[in-house]
């Protein structure tokens, strides 16, 4: 059991879900508005994309991640900032060519990845560690690319959120950790229920922390449906969690949530079972994180 929870909210994420609801936030203006409405809510971190502000879609604009994050950073609510990292690896072989990309592949090189943390220096940062069927496409992230990558985050100073979608890339993640570049505890993030990585269940959270060292700190998040179970799960299991409108877009069946709105039910949750939010200060000396300005605690 877990008496003191990170909570993180995922503002945005990547997929097509602008859509699908009008309360999933597209442009600067509206990330770091329902940002900071999450964070006075009781998220302790926000993780961040960004979204083309005429498309909706997801896009890797270093100028529309540094608008969100001072537009966070200059207002008056606290909270720990976590960019993401994972940038384009989306590769759809064409049908004509299997061996080219075709319509819909997005990829980036690890420095074109890096790059707005490198020009931001957030707290935080995602590490996606491994390559996977991602739904109907492939998320590819090889193991070279990403230990060039951690490297790049490890020399920024950057804390390193690592991902794992399923066991290969706790293995991976491990690996990083025994060469020496993931500095201090490792911070891993268990991405469950995501087709057709690991299960959103409790059994898979079990295994998965059984299987990192135990300096680690963890959380863990499930998408749709599954998203407030594995909150109760992740901190009866000694783990911090994670909501917000990249991994679920309902409040309950047939009613759209907004991200404050799942940040306070998962409070409620997490309260519920005896435990309290972790203040951002409170996290960031827990997770030996550099301060919002990028100084040294």
């Amino acid at each position: 059991m877990n008496k003191h929870v990170i909570l993180s909210c995922a503002v945005t994420g990547a997929g097509d879900t602008a859509s699908k609801s009008s309360h999933v936030p597209i442009t600067p203006k509206e990330i770091a508005e329902s940002s900071i409405k999450a964070a006075k809510a009781g998220a302790t971190i926000v993780h961040l994309h960004v979204r083309d502000p005429h498309t909706g879609q997801l896009s890797h604009d270093v100028s529309l991640f540094k608008e969100t994050v001072e537009r966070i950073r200059e207002s008056d609510t606290d909270v720990i900032i976590n960019i993401t990292a994972g940038g384009g690896g989306d590769w759809i072989p064409s049908e004509e060519n299997p061996s080219h990309g075709g319509e819909g592949t997005d990829m980036q090189t690890p420095e074109e990845r890096h790059e707005p943390v490198g020009e931001l220096l957030p707290e935080i940062c995602t590490l996606d560690c491994g390559s996977m069927n991602f739904g109907e496409q492939i998320y590819i992230s090889p193991t070279d690319w990403l230990r060039r990558q951690a490297r790049l985050i490890q020399q920024s100073g950057v804390k390193a959120e690592l991902e794992c979608f399923d066991t290969g890339h706790l293995r991976f993640a491990n690996q990083l950790i025994k060469e020496g570049l993931i500095t201090g505890d490792p911070l891993f993030q268990f991405c469950l229920g995501i087709p057709w990585g690991a299960a959103a269940d409790a059994e898979t959270i079990a295994y998965m922390k059984s299987r990192i060292p135990e300096n680690a700190q963890w959380a863990a998040f499930g998408i749709g449906q599954m998203q407030m179970p594995i909150v109760a799960q992740s901190v009866l299991q000694g783990g911090n969690v994670r909501v917000g409108l990249e991994d679920n877009l309902y409040l309950k069946k047939g009613t759209l949530a907004t991200n404050e709105q799942l940040v306070d039910k998962a409070v409620n949750i997490i309260q519920s079972l005896g435990s309290e939010i972790m203040t951002p200060q409170e996290a960031r000396i827990k997770l030996n994180l550099r301060n919002p300005h990028g100084e040294s605690l």
